[in-house]
């Protein structure tokens, strides 16, 4: 029960910072730029609690928020990214410990990025889309050193979430 109630936690945090985020207005003048604040927190569950967590909540997170935003196509899109960050991030994971979460994350950014360009191309048929891929990496790697930074200070300077998630085997 406690752990249910932990992810039913995070995944509002996580909602209600994608929420948030989709309401300002975008940080360049370029479509698809965001902080992704809301990564912010699957890698806070990622290294505190494990990859089942993080997974958990990060799916119900872009499924609540394509609901709760109504753009149905964004939802194929944040899926795409979301999946393949989270793989990228495991795998990472396994060798990036500590302060190297920092170069974690900016590699799930861009693989997130790359992820939404790859599906835009298919659903679109325009492969033309790809002359996008240097603005959205560079974004990428700024914003993922962003959210890095942010569950690196959260994960450092906030201990209880690290206790309150138990050992990375998903257990409390």
């Amino acid at each position: 029960m406690r752990r249910l109630t932990r992810l039913a936690l995070f995944t509002a945090i996580a909602l209600i910072l994608s929420l948030v985020e989709s309401a300002f207005p975008p940080l360049l003048p370029v479509p698809g730029i965001r902080l992704g604040l809301a990564n912010v927190v699957t890698l806070i569950l990622l290294y505190a609690a494990g990859p089942r967590d993080a997974f958990i909540v990060l799916i119900l997170r872009i499924i609540l928020a394509s609901i709760f935003a109504g753009q149905g196509m964004s939802f194929f899109y944040s899926l795409a990214g979301g999946l393949l960050s989270f793989c990228v991030l495991c795998c990472l994971k396994r060798f990036l410990q500590g302060s190297f979460i920092l170069l974690a994350s900016v590699f799930g950014a861009l693989s997130h990025n790359g992820g939404q360009l790859l599906t835009a191309v298919l659903i679109t048929q325009t492969p033309a889309l790809w002359a996008y891929a240097p603005i959205l990496f560079v974004s990428g790697a700024v914003t993922g050193l962003f959210t890095g930074l942010c569950a690196l200070l959260c994960l450092r300077h906030l201990p209880g979430i690290s206790k309150s998630c138990g050992d990375s085997s998903g257990t409390f």
